[in-house]
């Protein structure tokens, strides 16, 4: 009985209540497809104003995940932030400043050394040539070369210093040109590499380290061993003579170009007692007569040593060029050698004499 009185009771109620559950379903569903749209409009806003930012802004603006609706983290990556700094940096420091053209640039005078025919004061000026020793150092043999005294020290006249320049770079295109062999000497420390180059140039050797006391009075001795070849008078080798130069005496330089005599006195005396000419750097310390052909100049300034040795590899391979211009002519002006060569039974050759000049290879 009681029961179904609440029964009764109960099942009025429900008869009498509206439909509610179906309503409210309806009505979720749609403010579902508002809140979608709505959030779209909103993305496509946040894309459009992230876009503009971008045009505006040197950095980069985060773009935000549909999905997720957040941005990524940027916040760890430091090398995005230094890079997009130095950015900003050089945009904003660019206008400042000067601009210097044309400027100082090192290796122009070690890969594109000027000619002789380009040697000036203002050129001389700008490697530091001019700049002595002090005046308490001084040798009274280089008064000739010193052009005043300024703060105690002597300065060299760069007039004499281009004057005996030209010479010296005439003197080495003639032995180039006659077939003659140059030996270019600097052995300080930052000298290798012009001396290498100028050597190069000149097809002559080079010497960048100690030299070896009587490499040229006992030279039979200590460069007995050095490999050396025949060439023609187009710098050709000559095969099958090898075993002829092995009872030759070692090869002597033409002339030897020092860029630090005062290192190398022992190499100079040398020169000297076997009539070898020499040409070298002679600052306001060092002593004229140790060479043949003085350059009065600044043997401490690096850049004047480059500069020196450029111009001389220049000269020699001018001398170099109109060597072989004269051999495709015909024309030989140095003295050539006398070959035998053995004959070759599987070619059925005959022997006879051959016309060559041998030059040692390798460096000095």
């Amino acid at each position: 009985m009681i029961i179904r009185q609440a029964i009764l009771r109960h099942g009025r109620r429900i008869a009498t209540r509206p439909p509610r559950p179906w309503t409210r379903s309806y009505a979720n569903q749609a403010d579902i497809e508002g809140i979608e749209a709505s959030l779209n409009r909103s993305l496509k806003e946040t894309h459009s104003i992230e876009s503009l930012l971008q045009n505006q802004s040197s950095e980069p603006i985060p773009q935000i995940d549909n999905e997720t609706h957040t941005a990524p983290d940027l916040s760890n990556i430091q090398v995005v932030e230094n890079y997009h700094r130095l950015k900003r940096q050089q945009s904003q420091t660019a206008h400042l400043g000067s601009t210097l053209t044309p400027h100082y640039q090192p290796h122009t005078l070690l890969n594109h050394p000027p000619p002789p025919s380009e040697i000036s004061l203002p050129l001389l000026l700008a490697s530091q040539s001019h700049l002595g020793h002090s005046t308490s150092l001084w040798n009274p043999l280089n008064s000739r070369y010193i052009f005043g005294i300024r703060s105690g020290i002597h300065i060299i006249s760069l007039d004499v210093t281009a004057a005996h320049l030209r010479r010296t770079c005439r003197v080495v295109s003639g032995i180039t040109e006659r077939g003659g062999l140059v030996l270019f000497v600097g052995t300080r420390k930052g000298q290798d590499r012009a001396v290498v180059n100028a050597a190069k140039l000149a097809g002559g050797c080079h010497l960048f380290e100690r030299w070896t006391p009587g490499s040229i009075t006992n030279g039979h001795q200590i460069l007995g061993r050095c490999r050396m070849q025949v060439v023609d008078e187009f710098d050709q080798p000559i095969p099958g003579l090898e075993n002829q130069l092995l009872e030759r005496p070692a090869l002597k330089p033409d002339l030897v170009v020092c860029l630090n005599p005062l290192e190398n006195w022992v190499m100079l005396h040398e020169c000297g007692l076997h009539g070898i000419p020499t040409a070298g750097i002679i600052d306001t310390d060092a002593n004229p007569t140790w060479v043949t052909y003085p350059i009065p100049a600044n043997d401490d300034s690096l850049r004047c040593v480059q500069l020196i040795a450029g111009v001389l590899g220049k000269a020699g391979e001018e001398g170099q060029r109109r060597r072989r211009e004269r051999a495709m002519r015909g024309e030989v002006l140095y003295r050539r050698e006398k070959f035998e060569i053995k004959p070759k039974e599987d070619m059925g050759e005959t022997g006879g004499d051959q016309d060559a000049v041998h030059h040692a290879g390798g460096s000095g």
